[in-house]
């Protein structure tokens, strides 16, 4: 039966809006860690068969298949491809299955995964804004299709208005989200402190870490803040950062791990995706991850950690809620809340995070899930060797 092995995972530090990634061309920003990806694991570049990057907002700085611009912009071989994925915030772990099905399939035996996003540049749904204008709730792609609107009426559409109706279906107040956010922030900035990110992490240019995690923020200080929808519960601090950053990963088959000389740090266990209510958006991790366990023929209690994306607090309880998870074993060195959200990079951020704690800690098992625009969901299972 075919592997696909992973090889090799980098990332820069996660930038904050407006910080000291800001003014960095996004190509830029995905040759940093291309270039580093290539010599760290010795692979010959002119070998890879594709660069499958993610990316959302693919305007202006990001537009033109930015995973072949950063390719060129890395100096690195003109005959190697490059192809850019959007499936929204899940953009870069799709970008991870796709380069990983490619070498199951024997099709290729080289591939490169990752994603790249600089927000404070473009900002989130810059494209849908261009074409439609501000977006408001029912704005957006969505607006003036007859098929969309048979189907889901003219309910809200947004995240933000998904994340509301996960914290009231789920009955997560907004204490206990807070508490869940003070604990992604106290989780990063004691995995700085150790060191923890340093092996997984190049610096870009004067940014050499993480710039999110708020070392004097409170309980008291989020009680203060006003919420994002009138009435609601979710405030600024319950969500992810914007953010600005790239990571990638070197997926091997078999045979390129003998040919190439390379040494392969995990395998690729499971991947699959799954979709769910586009209202209520971000609740997709919940099913695809009960699929994605019984399609493995495993339990939670098999799983040595968890990364799951911290888009909102609620996403992240309500998943907690659901599947009994352990949260001593998920997002141990905080999420998106305390260390940002890059968006199409943000998938291949966490498998390389995932990976580097799975070696720190000796873990066997790392599962990885984040929600989706339009109500999906991407899981992947590795195991460490």
């Amino acid at each position: 039966m075919a592997e696909a092995y992973i090889v090799e995972a980098v990332r820069t530090p996660v930038g904050r809006r407006g910080g000291g990634l800001s003014a960095v061309h996004p190509a830029d920003l995905a040759a940093r860690v291309l270039t580093a990806l290539m010599e760290r694991s010795g692979a010959d570049p002119a070998a890879v068969d594709d660069v499958v990057l993610g990316c959302l907002d693919t305007v202006g700085p990001q537009a033109g298949d930015i995973a072949r611009t950063g390719w060129l912009a890395a100096g690195l071989p003109e005959e190697v491809p490059g192809v850019t994925v959007d499936r929204q915030c899940g953009s870069s772990q799709q970008a991870l299955h796709f380069a990983a099905q490619a070498v199951l399939s024997g099709t290729q035996d080289l591939v490169v995964a990752g994603g790249v996003q600089n927000m404070s540049q473009i900002p989130i749904a810059f494209a849908a804004r261009q074409a439609t204008g501000p977006l408001g709730l029912t704005e957006g792609p969505y607006a003036g299709s007859a098929g969309w609107r048979a189907r889901y009426g003219d309910r809200p559409v947004s995240q933000f208005h998904g994340a509301e109706l996960i914290a009231r279906t789920w009955d997560i107040s907004r204490e206990a989200m807070e508490e869940f956010a003070l604990r992604s922030h106290r989780r990063a900035v004691r995995a700085l402190d150790e060191g923890r990110f340093d092996r997984e992490t190049v610096t870009v240019g004067d940014t050499t870490r993480d710039e999110g995690p708020r070392r004097d923020t409170s309980r008291e200080k989020m009680a203060a803040l006003p919420p994002l929808t009138e009435g609601g519960r979710l405030t600024a601090a319950l969500s992810s950062q914007i953010s600005d950053g790239a990571s990638a990963l070197l997926i091997a088959s078999e045979q390129a791990v003998l040919d190439h000389g390379l040494t392969p740090r995990a395998r690729i266990h499971h991947l699959s995706v799954r979709g769910e209510d586009p209202i209520r958006m971000l609740s997709a991790p919940i099913p695809a991850t009960e699929h994605a366990l019984r399609k493995a023929g495993m339990t939670l209690d098999a799983i040595d950690l968890v990364e799951i994306n911290e888009a909102f607090a609620s996403v992240v309880l309500a998943w907690l809620k659901e599947t009994g998870a352990d949260p001593g074993k998920v997002n141990v060195n905080g999420g998106a809340i305390a260390l940002g959200h890059p968006l199409g990079a943000t998938g291949t951020r966490l498998a390389t995070t995932l990976l580097h704690e799975l070696e720190r800690t000796g873990g066997r098992y790392g599962l990885q899930t984040m929600c989706e625009g339009g109500g999906q969901a991407n899981v992947t299972i590795v195991e460490r060797l």
